[in-house]
């Protein structure tokens, strides 16, 4: 069953409620818009069953919409005004999410880019379809980065081999993910729908209070988390506004190759 409209949808998997991002013809990519929705989301879902957060379409997300920086790119005060309420949005809905008391599936169903991998970090579990990877994009493109590269990803494959992977800008597939522990199961694309079930399930009975527990004892405090979170938006702004960024994303969306990332 799916319920709603706009740019998040409301579905069962199983016990579980899923959140799917939806701007399909976009790669999902983030707007402020689309993150209120999925905040609002996050916190109108039952809190006593599994949340399920997925893609619309081919992608997970290709991380910001830079459509989006450049229709703002000719006044850095509204450059600005949008990156912050982008970063902000990305941070407030992390931070939901890791506050969420029943478990967090993120099923990574696509390609992830950029930011976007905060909304699977976020979770206590991700799976990936063998179909999908995920690039950083930010030497790319002149950003700093956001969404929890530093402030989570470290935690799961180690500072160094983090800032190698955004300094190199690699695409690394599932099976690569898998391996290098961003990730903790994959599965084929055919088989994706019911893997997202199961998965589901297996969280719905698990004991919810040691889930809290372990988040609590392995994960940094929230105070701690929205300050990295903070200094990350920080970082993104200052790049964001200078020539250099602009131009790379300019040159990026003149080569078409926006849309096609996300498949």
């Amino acid at each position: 069953m799916t319920d709603g409209a706009g740019l998040v949808l409301r579905r069962s998997v199983g016990p579980a409620t899923g959140l799917v991002l939806s701007r399909p013809d976009r790669g999902n990519a983030l707007t402020p818009a689309l993150l209120d929705d999925l905040l609002t989301a996050i916190g109108s879902a039952d809190r006593n069953r599994p949340l399920v957060v997925s893609g619309a379409g081919k992608a997970f997300s290709s991380g910001g919409d830079i459509l989006g920086f450049l229709a703002h790119a000719g006044d850095p005060e509204a450059l600005a005004a949008h990156g912050r309420t982008l970063v902000d949005g990305l941070n407030d809905v992390i931070l939901a999410l890791q506050a969420f008391p029943a478990p967090v599936l993120a099923a990574v169903n696509g390609p992830l880019t950029g930011g976007s991998l905060g909304l699977a970090l976020a979770a206590d579990r991700i799976i990936m379809a063998d179909t999908a990877f995920v690039q950083p994009w930010y030497a790319a493109m002149g950003f700093a980065p956001d969404g929890g590269w530093t402030a989570l990803l470290p935690a799961r494959i180690g500072s160094a081999r983090t800032h190698a992977w955004i300094a190199g800008n690699d695409r690394l597939d599932a099976a690569t993910c898998l391996a290098m522990g961003v990730c903790d199961r994959v599965c084929s694309a055919s088989d994706f729908a019911s893997a997202m079930e199961t998965e589901a399930r297996t969280l719905a009975s698990a004991d919810t209070a040691t889930l809290q527990a372990s988040r609590r004892l392995l994960r940094p405090a929230e105070a701690d988390l929205r300050a990295e979170l903070e200094a990350e938006r920080t970082a993104f702004l200052d790049c964001l506004l200078r020539p250099e960024t602009i131009a790379r994303m300019r040159a990026f969306a003149a080569s078409g190759r926006t849309a096609k990332e996300a498949g």
